[in-house]
Formats: C-alpha cells, sequence, structure tokens
C-alpha cells in the first residue's frame, strides 16, 4: 500500500507527466517535417510498448482513502494539459498553413500524430475531469472534448455508459463477435443520440424542455462552433481539413479505446429488463505499468466503474481472481484490435473462459452475443 506522505510528493507525479513531453515532439515533427512526423505514433504505440516490457507490472495499490490535500500536484495535472493542448493544437494549424516545407504527406502524418495526441492525451483527461464534482473541471472537460467535435461523449459517458455499461443499451460495449471497424461506425451512429435522448430525460424529469438553457448540448455546440471558425480563421481551409483531420484520429483512438475496455464482457440479466449491479468482473484491466503512466491509470478500469470519482492516482488494480486481465498494455491491444481475425484468437477464448468463470449456470449466449436482451426503460 502506497502511503499518503508518498503521493504528496511532486516528484511522485513525474512518471504521470511524461505525456506532456509529447507537446514539445509535436513542434519539433512540424519544425523538421518529412518522415519526422512519424516519430509522434511511433512514441505513443510503439516506446511505450517496449518500456511496458521492460517495467513490467504495477501491482501496488496507494491508500483509497487518501485525503485531496495529498494529490495537489496529481490534481494539478489534467487542468494543465488544457492550454497546453489549445496552443499547441491551432499554433500547430497557424505554422502548418503559413509554412512551405510541409509537402500534403507530411501534413497528413504531422495531423495524424496530433490526433493520437489530442486522442490518447487529451481525450483522457477530459475523462478524468468530468467525473469531478468541480464545475471548473467539468468545463476544462468539455473545452478538451470540444477541440475534438466530441463533446457529446461527456453525457453518454456519465448518463449512459456508467449506468448500463454491459448491456445492449450501452453503445460503447462493443459484443463478443463484434470487430471493431463495424463498432467503430455504429458508435458513431448511435452515441450521440443516446447522449442527447438521456439529456432530454433528464431535463424532463424537473419538468423542463431540451431547449431549455441548461441543456449541455448548447455548450457543446457553442464551443464545437467556437474551435471550427477558430481553425478557419487562423489557417482557412486547409487549417478546417487539419483540424478535422486531427478531430477524427482523436475520437478513433478513444473508441478504439472503449472497445478493448469491455468486449464480450455482459451483466447477467436477472429478467424483466434488469440487470446485476456492474462488478469488477465487467471490464478488461492491464496492470502494464508504463502504459497506465501515460493513460493516468485508466486500465484499472474496473475501479472506476466502482468508484467513478475516484482520482487516477487512487485507482485499486484488481488480481486476475477478481477481474478479467489483458495480456498486454492499451497500446498493443488497440492495434490488435485493428486486425479483426488476430483480435478473435486471442480475446475470444477469453471471455469464453471468463464466462465459464462467472456464469456457468448461463448456457445459452446469443441474445447477450447479439444485443437482443430486453433492456430497461
Amino acid at each position: 500500500m502506497i502511503a499518503p506522505e508518498s503521493l504528496s510528493r511532486w516528484q511522485s507525479v513525474l512518471p504521470f507527466a511524461s505525456s506532456f513531453l509529447l507537446i514539445p515532439l509535436c513542434w519539433f515533427c512540424a519544425w523538421m517535417g518529412g518522415w519526422w512526423v512519424l516519430l509522434i505514433p511511433i512514441v505513443t504505440w510503439n516506446a511505450y510498448t517496449l518500456l511496458d516490457n521492460a517495467l513490467g507490472l504495477n501491482l501496488e495499490n496507494a491508500d483509497p482513502d487518501t485525503p485531496e490535500d495529498a494529490l495537489y500536484w496529481y490534481r494539478l495535472l489534467t487542468p494543465a494539459w488544457v492550454p497546453l493542448q489549445f496552443l499547441s493544437l491551432f499554433g500547430l494549424i497557424w505554422y502548418s498553413t503559413h509554412s512551405d516545407h510541409l509537402s500534403g504527406w507530411a501534413l497528413f502524418g504531422l495531423f495524424f500524430g496530433v490526433g493520437v495526441v489530442t486522442g490518447t492525451i487529451g481525450i483522457n483527461y477530459s475523462h478524468e475531469l468530468m467525473h469531478q464534482k468541480s464545475s471548473v473541471e467539468r468545463w476544462l472537460g468539455d473545452i478538451l472534448l470540444a477541440m475534438v467535435l466530441y463533446s457529446h461523449f461527456r453525457s453518454e459517458h456519465l448518463l449512459v455508459h456508467h449506468r448500463y455499461v454491459g448491456t445492449p443499451r450501452d453503445p460503447v460495449t462493443a459484443r463478443y463477435n463484434e470487430n471493431f471497424h463495424a463498432f467503430f461506425l455504429r458508435v458513431l451512429r448511435e452515441c450521440p443520440p443516446s447522449a442527447f435522448r438521456a439529456e432530454r430525460e433528464k431535463l424532463a424529469k424537473k419538468d423542463l424542455p431540451w431547449t431549455d438553457s441548461s441543456n449541455p448540448f448548447w455548450r457543446y455546440w457553442v464551443l464545437q462552433a467556437a474551435m471550427v471558425l477558430l481553425a478557419i480563421a487562423l489557417g482557412g481551409f486547409l487549417g478546417l481539413v487539419l483540424f478535422l483531420l486531427q478531430a477524427l484520429v482523436a475520437v478513433w483512438h478513444l473508441e478504439l479505446v472503449n472497445y478493448v475496455e469491455h468486449y464480450g464482457l455482459t451483466r447477467k440479466h436477472l429478467g424483466e429488463g434488469k440487470y446485476e449491479h456492474v462488478l469488477p468482473r465487467h471490464s478488461w484491466n492491464a496492470a502494464h505499468k508504463a502504459s497506465n503512466w501515460l493513460l493516468i491509470n485508466l486500465q484499472r478500469h474496473s475501479d472506476h466503474h466502482y468508484k467513478p470519482n475516484r482520482r487516477f492516482p487512487l485507482l485499486q488494480n484488481y488480481t486476475e481472481d477478481e477481474a478479467p486481465q489483458l495480456p498486454h498494455g492499451y497500446a498493443v491491444m488497440t492495434t490488435m484490435a485493428l486486425l479483426p481475425k488476430m483480435w478473435r484468437h486471442r480475446m475470444n477464448p477469453r471471455v469464453r473462459k471468463w464466462r465459464a468463470m462467472y456464469y456457468p449456470e448461463i448456457t445459452d449466449w446469443h441474445p447477450y452475443n447479439e444485443g437482443t436482451t430486453p433492456m430497461p426503460r
């Protein structure tokens, strides 16, 4: 158990702050151009995988009762990212559209890499911020999501995913045998209306129409429009194209992670549209040390669903007896998800083993596979 006094030291946050090195890396790649632009995905996809292999697993847990004061440096990390990403994203749009040393392919590679950063780090940090009680932190999370035109993710995640994870009503719970490419198209189609419906139902309980000013979608639309207009003002039509490219890549990365986190894991249907409570067994976990530094412990996903407001340094690790474990960190698993045959070869036996371990009484999994089980309304 990691003691609170150890967490209070500023040095303890440095491994998690390594993601901030990606900002100067983006600028270095933009300045160099050419094949250098490939450095960004190489570092995020490959370097951390090599570090995982070298450093192994982190099975230690911090004291979950650690007071907020002891987490000062950790709480500073996510808000500090917001202005840096904003200045870098729009600064790179201006720089790239006003420079003559970047070819069309270099521009594509550069903003593909920028999307890797805004998706892997930016959306992940917004995820941490949106779960906090502070309105300032939630606003900062909204700003990060607006930079990738995915503001509805906050409503969908808080009101739908956490409530319905592991059931057919949750769009981002990947079905057994569903390949990522089909999953991605389905999520893009289902999540925005699902999020809007959840906010509309929330307002209806207060006898308010969806058009009420308290509907966060008004904020989402204004913030996203502001980001689009700023990209155009700084870089014209090309600036808009580069902005949209990084947004698409960022969302693609987010949904790759969503695909991995709950693939094939379902909550038991109890009848009459009711399901068992969410348990640690309903999320895939990975204890790989370096990947958890980059993703601020997102891979300790079971504990996040158990305590959604728990700040990332306090998320607990679960053993193999308590929750299913991935064979690799997210960097490897998301790459594997792009290859459906390989993914099924590695993951389907694990899902079947999970089913036999936790639900030996269920003999017909077809409704769970196809997502046709009756849902609560």
